[in-house]
């Protein structure tokens, strides 16, 4: 494999051990930040590489999701099996799954592909939960933070959204392992059944956060796809306060991310949500 500008000369170095002799069949990264996926052939076998740099958090929460979450995933062929990781260089290698990504999909529009991600994602709801009591403080303080960075929202919103983030009551938490990013983008759908890639978001969370992205893109305006999906998850896990401030902490969190990155279309997504969330539109 020829050096990859975009891999650190080590990353670079802990491939050609894994896999002598690889090929780069294709750069599957996105460009709005230093995630490099790679998608690879060694020995007849394709793989998928990830790498992050230093300061990139994605790469080790999708190690530690291979390690203690995706078993439900992977037995049923759902999810890719982590070949290699390297924790100190921030890199991974995962076998490769075939499918198309649902996103922009004819499946996009499928209930039965809502269905299925429901199912999957109960399985992965189910594997273990804890009680934290700082959740919610340790969400809105985050939230504030993004307020606090820079950002196109103007002022008289943001300090509407700081009034709300003043009234939330800060209730202890259920945390189940949640995938972080659930939405048609990270599903590839094969001769008709749904699999999940992409773990680089996972963390212990409440369910209902599974569930916020959904709601504010592919669910808009397709109740049936919204009940194919909880028909599937086995019933509704969200709960009418902690639904509204996840829904308003994800929207700032999406505005300003979007701003600082560059992503135009994404940034505007999120000023809609954050005018949902307030009531305004």
């Amino acid at each position: 494999m020829p050096s990859s500008p975009r891999l650190s000369p080590a990353q670079d170095d802990v491939v050609r051990r894994w896999f002598p002799a690889v090929e780069v069949i294709a750069d599957l990264s996105w460009g709005l930040t230093d995630t490099v996926v790679l998608h690879v052939r060694h020995d007849g076998t394709r793989s998928i590489i990830k790498a992050g740099g230093p300061a990139n958090h994605h790469i080790g929460r999708e190690i530690t999701a291979h390690e203690r979450w995706t078993t439900p995933w992977r037995e049923s062929g759902r999810s890719a099996r982590l070949l290699h990781a390297d924790r100190e260089l921030n890199i991974l290698a995962t076998g490769y799954l075939p499918g198309t990504l649902v996103k922009e999909h004819p499946a996009a529009d499928d209930p039965d592909t809502y269905r299925q991600a429901g199912e999957l994602l109960a399985r992965f709801h189910a594997q273990e939960s804890t009680v934290s009591l700082d959740y919610e403080s340790t969400m809105d303080a985050k939230a504030l933070a993004w307020l606090d960075s820079e950002h196109r929202i103007d002022a008289v919103t943001e300090t509407r959204l700081r009034d709300a983030i003043a009234t939330h009551d800060h209730e202890p938490a259920e945390l189940v392992p949640t995938h972080g990013d659930w939405q048609p983008r990270n599903w590839l759908v094969h001769e008709g059944r749904v699999s999940v890639i992409d773990l680089g978001r996972a963390d212990l969370r409440p369910a209902l956060t599974d569930l916020a992205r959904l709601a504010r893109q592919e669910w808009q305006g397709r109740p049936d796809l919204e009940e194919a999906f909880l028909a599937g998850y086995g019933g509704d896990p969200r709960e009418t306060a902690a639904w509204q401030r996840t829904l308003l902490r994800e929207a700032i969190a999406t505005a300003v991310w979007a701003y600082q990155f560059g992503d135009e279309p994404f940034e505007a997504q999120g000023h809609r949500m954050i005018a949902q969330a307030l009531g305004l539109g």
